[in-house]
């Protein structure tokens, strides 16, 4: 079964054709700038060469429609019409308390995403809007909601509430929910696959206790006991937690009243500074949030770059140890999402924290860029893994097992 997988943006639709059979991706690409000037389709079947045109798109179902027209391409297309189109996932970024798993869609499913936008406002709208030009195009096409949330929804009560007045959490749900769910459900199964191959005969794989760290743009750590979330950095929004990019992470709230005072801005343009123009961005004001830039700067001893990236590895390594301790101990640390898979400067001064876990690499396995591997020594007692991610090939994993469930 071929399963296209949509990841709806306000403005943007990722998408890739996967053959649920042997895993592969067919073709994947992009649709930008939907609904302004210049629109533009990014498109590569596999094995092929990317191409990128400027296509009109008005809006999502136009750009749906651009998506199918480019698989059926008669010269570059990789089916022959939408019939080879088994299954559509989605990615749904909020699913609140209401979706611990995914599901096929219906329209109760769409009334609930709906009711849960206030939780996501920039993105599940977005999401939905792909959801209805898929279905308005493919009508009898099954298609699946996959939330980011969901794989957290095992985390125990105290991991989840906040202390604030309970009543806020009965009345509005106000609570920590965590996001990169199949980013972190992936790379935490893949390491356990990993484990079973590498680890001694008689060593028990059921009851591992992972640290998964998703470090991108966006950037999040997650504690995996026994397969299953019990902790994760990222809270209602995907604001709390680690220093991210342009994100603040954790931080004193009374934080927002001082700055709204004292510059006399409002609490939405305090909400964009934490959001858009903190992180490491705002550590070194405003040079940068690459870290390709970051690395490069800090590598030539600039102290912008350096401040921040002791910050940014600081609170890293403290999450780290937060988790250890909240799993009673670890068995594997993985790296993954752009900088985790690709940044060994970062890997190398997180670890460097973390010998007091008897955690050692090896500098040589640590030189890897968006590959597979362990890059700890034989004689560490933590073993430590660079995965690259792959969310798509999640999506069309539960994709394919909800749709067969419903059969």
């Amino acid at each position: 079964m071929n399963i296209l997988v949509i990841n709806c943006g306000s403005s943007s639709l990722k998408f890739q054709l996967i053959n649920s059979l042997n895993e592969e991706t067919i073709a994947k690409g992009l649709c930008e700038r939907i609904g302004m000037a210049n629109s533009r389709l990014v498109y590569q079947a596999a094995p092929g060469e990317k191409s990128s045109a400027e296509v009109p798109m008005d809006d999502h179902l136009k750009a749906v429609q651009v998506v199918l027209g480019a698989l059926c391409d008669a010269k570059s297309g990789v089916i022959g019409s939408f019939a080879e189109i088994g299954a559509v996932g989605h990615r749904i970024v909020h699913g609140g308390e209401d979706f611990s798993e995914s599901v096929l869609i219906s329209d109760e499913v769409i009334r609930v995403v709906e009711a849960l936008n206030d939780l996501a406002p920039l993105h599940n709208p977005a999401n939905l809007i792909g959801i209805s030009a898929c279905r308005e195009l493919m009508p009898t096409v099954p298609m699946v909601a996959v939330f980011d949330t969901a794989f957290h929804q095992s985390m125990p009560e105290e991991a989840y509430l906040y202390a604030l007045p309970y009543e806020y959490y009965e009345r509005h749900k106000l609570r920590r929910y965590g996001f990169h769910g199949t980013s972190h459900a992936y790379v935490s199964q893949r390491a356990t696959q990993l484990h079973k191959a590498v680890a001694d005969s008689g060593r028990k794989t059921d009851d591992l206790k992972i640290i998964v760290c998703h470090l991108g743009n966006g950037a999040s750590i997650s504690a995996v006991r026994a397969g299953k979330s019990v902790d994760t950095s990222m809270g209602l929004t995907p604001l709390e937690g680690l220093i991210m990019g342009t994100r603040s992470g954790d931080m004193d709230p009374a934080i927002i009243e001082f700055l709204s005072l004292k510059e006399g801005i409002s609490l939405h343009e305090v909400g964009d500074i934490l959001n858009k123009k903190s992180g490491m961005l705002g550590l070194q004001g405003g040079v940068s949030s690459d870290f390709r830039d970051i690395t490069a700067d800090y590598e030539q001893g600039k102290d912008a770059a350096v401040r921040a990236l002791h910050c940014y590895i600081y609170r890293l390594a403290k999450y780290i140890g937060a988790y250890t301790a909240a799993m009673c101990g670890v068995d594997i640390i993985c790296f993954t999402a752009g900088v985790g898979e690709n940044n060994a400067l970062v890997r190398s001064l997180c670890c460097k924290y973390l010998t007091y876990l008897g955690l050692f690499i090896d500098p040589d396995a640590n030189q890897v860029s968006g590959e597979e591997r362990i890059i700890s020594t034989k004689e560490s007692s933590v073993c430590v893994m660079v995965i690259p991610t792959n969310e798509e090939l999640m999506i069309a994993r539960d994709t394919k097992r909800v749709v067969e469930g419903s059969k």
